[in-house]
């Protein structure tokens, strides 16, 4: 429209003309077209900024599922080789014994040739089973590797080897369940499980026996020294203690030379290849420390009870020389407590490598919202699976170990330690039907924190090692391939019921009277 047109259709009722808008118009318009596409550019930058997102998470997502594959192909792999060397090693047991005058000359070769094998898958192993989102059975059993390094714990003894049986209510039947023992040092692995009481025998007399104490207690050296002595005078075995501990015995009396300890962590990497049998003064703390300390095999464990409660110590500190009398001779009755391993991911992570861990833990890895005054949003996925969103103070991933712990101050179940399972306990949930669940073992749970979460929140492993976790970092968890074998007083479920009655005083009530009125 031409402006005259503007100017003689713009007259108002009382005959004036409105001179000052129809000047600014052509102004208006022209702004107008020019802020146009600055909106449509930030438009579109927001829209293409939100797919980048979807897209990097969905990478993420398949990045974890390929390390979690990885991860159970290897463990698979392992237990194949395990399995191939075993009936190869029996394959030539049974040569060499099927002729009564096989002589010496072809048994060393034949012994000579195995090892061999041995050798050979083990490097196989070292080779291609490698990853950081899995403990390899190749990194913790490197038995030729003792021996040659000079470095490595002094006056090193041959480990005395065992087999487990399989028995009902307490009852042994003399059968040996299919081999669960690895054959490179008689490490315990969960290659396959037992609803039934497990026991342990051993086949050659235990050597070497590592003491871990409670630290600033004085009745606990004074134990520990008593406990020392006895060990070396009356059944002659080698003791190892912490660096600590053998400071502390020292300073008592130079009696305790005798003592080793070690001096760096790649010392206690290699602890389980020498150690039979580890003895703990404590409380559940010390037990959780023993098996932190053991990043694979973790030999045999003797909870000795000197803490405030403990669910996990059956044995009484009093009469220590008959309880070990009867576990160094053996058979015992042993409960297999399963581990959690864990592993951060990091939302800036280029690969699936990039990752924090593993981080193994005895009870439970506990996500909360530190000190956030806003609820934790936490995903949650179970094999890829979208289980729920979590909105309270946090959650808590525990074994059945551990369900006595912080999971049953949450409102999770007691459940027998060697149930495999994982459970799944929301800590305070802005929801009245969120109900704990316990799932099973085999799972892969991923928790991870939304980009829209309004603060951070922090995972702690056993209570230790706080991560800060970012919105789009994740926690990814799944069952270890290495228990903690830790000895009972009876048996598992008779050391179970006693520890929840003694500990908790479960379903303690004063007996109804019996002179009340009666049914007619």
């Amino acid at each position: 429209m031409h402006p005259s047109e503007l100017t003689s259709n713009s007259k108002t009722e009382n005959g004036y003309m409105e001179l000052n808008p129809l000047m600014d118009s052509e102004k208006l318009v022209k702004e107008i077209f020019q802020q146009q596409p600055v909106r449509g550019v930030d438009e579109y930058l927001s829209e293409f900024s939100e797919e980048l997102r979807t897209v990097a998470k969905a990478l993420r997502r398949v990045a974890e599922g390929k390390a979690s594959a990885q991860a159970e192909a290897a463990e698979w792999k392992r237990k194949y080789e395990l399995e191939r060397a075993r009936n190869l090693r029996k394959e030539h047991e049974g040569l060499s014994t099927g002729d009564g005058h096989c002589d010496t000359t072809s048994k060393k070769a034949g012994s000579i040739s195995d090892q061999r094998e041995m050798t050979n898958l083990a490097n196989d192993q070292s080779e291609r089973c490698c990853g950081k989102h899995g403990i390899c059975s190749h990194e913790v059993l490197k038995d030729g590797e003792a021996e040659s390094n000079p470095m490595v714990v002094r006056n090193i003894m041959k480990k005395a080897s065992f087999k487990l049986q399989w028995g009902c209510n307490g009852e042994k039947n003399g059968q040996h369940k299919h081999d669960v023992v690895s054959f490179e040092s008689g490490n315990i692995t969960t290659a396959e499980r037992s609803s039934k009481q497990i026991f342990l025998k051993w086949e050659s007399h235990p050597q070497t026996l590592l003491i871990l104490t409670k630290p600033n207690s004085t009745s606990v050296q004074v134990l520990c020294a008593e406990m020392v002595r006895w060990l070396k005078d009356k059944k002659k075995i080698n003791v190892y203690v912490e660096p600590r501990v053998r400071t502390e015995l020292l300073s008592k009396s130079s009696y305790f030379n005798f003592v080793q300890t070690w001096e760096d962590d790649e010392e206690v990497l290699l602890l389980h290849m020498k150690v039979d049998l580890v003895v703990t003064l404590g409380g559940d703390g010390t037990v959780l420390w023993a098996a932190s300390m053991f990043k694979g095999p973790v030999p045999p464990l003797v909870p000795f009870s000197l803490g405030s409660l403990g669910f996990m110590t059956p044995f009484q500190s009093e009469h220590y020389r008959e309880y070990l009398d009867t576990i160094l001779k053996g058979p015992i009755s042993i409960t297999l407590r399963h581990r959690l391993q864990c592993h951060v991911v990091r939302h800036a992570a280029n690969d699936e490598q990039e990752t924090e861990g593993p981080f193994l833990v005895l009870n439970e890895v506990t996500i909360d919202r530190g000190i956030s005054s806003f609820l934790t949003n936490l995903e949650c996925y179970c094999d890829n699976s979208f289980v729920t969103l979590v909105q309270g103070d946090g959650l808590i991933l525990s074994t059945t170990s551990g369900s006595t712990a912080y999971s049953l101050a949450a409102g999770g179940s007691m459940v027998h330690p060697q149930v495999p399972g994982i459970l799944f306990t929301p800590i305070c949930p802005h929801s009245l039907s969120f109900r704990p669940l316990i799932l099973p073992e085999y799972v892969t749970l991923r928790v991870q924190v939304p980009f829209n979460s309004r603060g951070h929140t922090w995972a702690s492993f056993d209570g230790k090692g706080r991560k800060q976790l970012a919105p789009g970092d994740a926690l990814v968890c799944s069952m270890a391939p290495w228990p903690v074998p830790t000895a009972c007083q009876v048996d598992s479920t008779n050391d179970f019921l006693h520890s929840i009655h003694d500990g908790l005083h479960w379903n303690l009530r004063k007996t109804q009277s019996f002179d009340g009125p009666r049914d007619s």
